[in-house]
């Protein structure tokens, strides 16, 4: 087995390598404030999208950066302190944002659905919305929305080279820092909503909600709080009172707030918090309790847990809407004396809230693509209560595609988790749903370099990337075929012995494409670009695809990770990169 980890870093290691120099060759070696003042930013030939991209990117390592956030993690008040003199550097003040009428939504699972379903309501009465949201799944651009599409790559450009000039040319002034990644990018979504004159815009936080730079925001004119759950843990806390308490950090004196239905110890805070602010708080109801003529409400986002969200989006929108339409009905901080936790009032839909549920969409979230006789069930669940609602729709959902099949049908699971998160526990969740091989990979798209640098993460390397695949594997076997004795096998060539006869219920593979083009056995021809080679394996280790070529159809579950969803989606839907 040392033998085969020690392949797979030397192929990958390489691989990094020439990624870096491919894409660092496109970032312009000097960065000078009088060149790239906002006057000027458009008019310089060579400032494409990817030299933007790649520019953004020498955020993620920039050693001051990471610097200052190890600082501000010791004293948490320092990070909106930061925020606020970048956005001034920006040219920006927190004043301006008042005019965004903004829509500020937190939790830890849902919130993104939230915001999508409450963007796709307000659009749908006509009006200019803007989306900020986080991660992207393909394109960096996917963060920033405008009337429900991603800006494009011209406007992005723009806007990015008129932000950085602005922060490039006062860096000298303040020690020479820049803000990190997620900084700028939410600095950069600020200014493009206040430039294209959007009528409100809908803000998901990062991480957490009190230290959270969005965080920065006055004067939202409603708040919302998704399902709450342990995720994070190293900055919000390790139990949910406490991440509770940082998510409840959104409130705002007098600003109307919603949640939904909560561990009873995260309500008792999430109702403190509200208390302390002074900021009336109120419980969603199931969305079986609005009345409608239609019958039940149908969402276009799948599963269960949606229908939470899709309360929650009801009632943000439905305020959003009553303070626009009714100002003198707005909720202001010296008529709330806010008690405890109320209970939010049912309302009759309109039917442009009705069909704005019906047709949101957001990829990559509980997302079905059945491309011939290969069907993908792609969700980005990365936390436990995610992930068995993951699983819970995964079942149900495949259940019912497998009726169809004309056939045996054959079950993979392609599988990743990053960061702090506990994959074994994660993957322990997925064995239930009884799949025929679980691969895994790291969230590299191809083993070929090229200047991809919407999805370059240059905060981990590719060693420890391959590391953890290999201990998602072996928490598989634990959890899956403990005392069974099957062998794991990595799919890159030269590393399995000649002759080898394990068992290949789990596989490894270098990066997404590889893994993918494996699975599928030559079924999808959007995989099948000649140009770009799969790294070969052994005959023996091909022959433990019998059951997938045999196999009338072939259903993946894509999991454990919004990145790897993303770079599956990049293969899957070629538009998503143009």
């Amino acid at each position: 087995m040392m033998v085969c980890i020690s392949s797979v870093w030397l192929r990958c290691s390489v691989f990094a390598a020439r990624l870096q120099k491919d894409c660092g060759g496109c970032i312009l070696a000097s960065l000078s404030g009088r060149y790239y003042s906002t006057k000027t930013a458009r008019q310089i030939p060579g400032m494409e999208y990817q030299d933007a991209i790649c520019t953004l990117n020498t955020l993620q390592t920039n050693a001051s950066s990471l610097e200052e956030v190890r600082r501000e993690r010791g004293n948490p008040q320092l990070q909106l302190q930061a925020m606020r003199g970048f956005l001034e550097r920006a040219g920006l003040t927190v004043e301006e944002l008042d005019h965004l009428n903004i829509i500020h939504v937190t939790g830890t699972k849902g919130k993104g659905s939230t915001c999508a379903f409450t963007e796709h309501i307000l659009r749908s009465y006509g009006f200019r919305t803007g989306f900020y949201s986080s991660p992207h799944l393909v394109q960096v651009r996917e963060r920033i929305r405008i009337n429900g599409q991603p800006i494009g790559k011209e406007l992005f450009s723009k806007y990015f080279w008129q932000v950085y000039g602005r922060l490039d040319e006062t860096k000298d002034a303040h020690g020479g820092t820049m803000p990190a990644y997620f900084r700028f990018l939410t600095i950069l979504a600020f200014h493009v909503f206040l430039q294209e004159k959007v009528d409100l815009a809908v803000i998901e936080v990062g991480i957490g909600g009190a230290y959270d730079c969005t965080n920065i925001i006055r004067r939202p004119w409603v708040c919302g709080i998704s399902s709450l759950g342990i995720d994070h843990t190293q900055i919000l806390g390790d139990t949910v009172e406490k991440i509770a308490w940082q998510k409840g950090g959104i409130f705002k004196p007098g600003v109307p707030a919603f949640t939904v239905k909560q561990p009873e110890d995260a309500t008792v805070v999430l109702r403190n918090r509200a208390k302390e602010i002074r900021c009336p708080l109120w419980v969603c109801p199931d969305l079986e309790d609005y009345q409608t003529d239609c019958g039940p409400l149908r969402l276009g986002l799948a599963g269960q847990h949606q229908r939470s969200n899709a309360s929650l989006a009801l009632q943000l929108s439905h305020t959003w809407l009553q303070k626009r339409c009714l100002p003198d009905k707005s909720f202001s901080s010296t008529s709330v004396e806010n008690t405890g936790v109320l209970q939010a009032t049912t309302f009759k839909p309109s039917p442009i809230m009705i069909k704005g549920l019906a047709d949101t969409e957001w990829p990559g979230r509980n997302q079905t693509l059945k491309h011939g006789a290969v069907t993908y069930f792609l969700d980005g669940a990365h936390t436990m209560r995610s992930m068995q609602a993951c699983v819970d729709w995964f079942r149900e959902t495949a259940a019912q595609h497998e009726s169809n099949a004309s056939g045996p049908v054959a079950r993979v699971l392609l599988f990743n988790a990053t960061g702090e998160r506990d994959s074994s526990a994660l993957i322990k969740l997925l064995v239930p749903c009884h799949f025929d091989f679980a691969v895994f990979c790291p969230n590299i798209t191809e083993a070929i370099a090229s200047c991809n640098a919407d999805q370059q993460n240059f905060n981990v390397s590719v060693e420890n990337m391959l590391t953890r695949c290999l201990d998602n594997e072996r928490s598989w076997h634990l959890h899956n075929c403990l005392g069974e004795n099957k062998g794991t096998q990595l799919l890159i060539e030269d590393s399995l012995p000649l002759g080898s006869e394990k068992r290949a219920d789990s596989l490894v593979f270098p990066c997404i494409l590889s893994a993918l083009q494996w699975i599928t056995q030559g079924r999808d021809s959007l995989l099948g670009d000649p140009a770009k080679r799969v790294l070969l394996v052994k005959p023996s280790v091909m022959a433990k695809a019998v059951p997938l070529r045999d196999a009338a159809e072939i259903h993946i579950l894509i999991t454990g990770s919004l990145h790897l969803v993303g770079g599956v989606l990049k293969h899957l839907d070629p538009a998503s990169s143009k």
